[in-house]
């Protein structure tokens, strides 16, 4: 009978055993493995769901930078309107707003099939070029945003803190 229990032992757990290795540690290193696996396809899964996600980004604002360019160069259109209309009253100011007009025209013509990154390219090869101008411009910005800002806290009326007089009222 003894025999019989004896019999059953596992051939592959007598080689662990027989090179030091403990009875359970097969399963631990079973369980390790899956860990491992389950650790390696969960990072795919997040960096296939991230490009995606990024992939699906990309497209949204390309149609939108598209659609904001198409935009500009309607606002040409109404610009070179404005300048025509101007012509009569005064031709050196048309000029000018004529030449606005056509530089928004050409930057919507030359910008229209343009991607996120590549107008981010251009915008930094620009930045390289011309970094005083640069400057120049977000600096102008800031302070019309600064201006417009105090303006607007200036115009607003706000109540009276005072507390009002009822004699007065009579």
């Amino acid at each position: 009978m003894d025999r019989e229990f004896t019999g059953d032992v596992n051939p592959a757990s007598q080689e662990r055993e027989s090179h030091g290795e403990p009875k359970g540690s097969g399963a631990f290193s079973e369980a390790s493995r899956a860990a491992r696996d389950a650790g390696t396809n969960f990072k795919e899964s997040v960096a296939d769901t991230a490009t995606t996600v990024t992939d699906h980004l990309k497209d949204m604002l390309d149609r939108e930078i598209g659609r904001t360019i198409g935009t500009a160069g309607f606002f040409a259109g109404a610009v070179n309107r404005a300048a025509v209309e101007l012509d009569a009253r005064s031709p050196i100011a048309a000029s000018i707003v004529r030449r606005f007009a056509d530089r928004i025209e050409r930057f919507a013509e030359d910008y229209e099939d343009e991607t996120v990154e590549q107008l981010t390219r251009s915008a930094s090869d620009f930045t390289r070029r011309q970094p005083a101008l640069v400057f120049g411009l977000t600096a102008l910005a800031g302070f019309l945003v600064v201006r417009a800002i105090t303006n607007a806290q200036t115009t607003t009326p706000s109540p009276s803190i005072q507390p009002e007089d009822e004699r007065s009222e009579t």
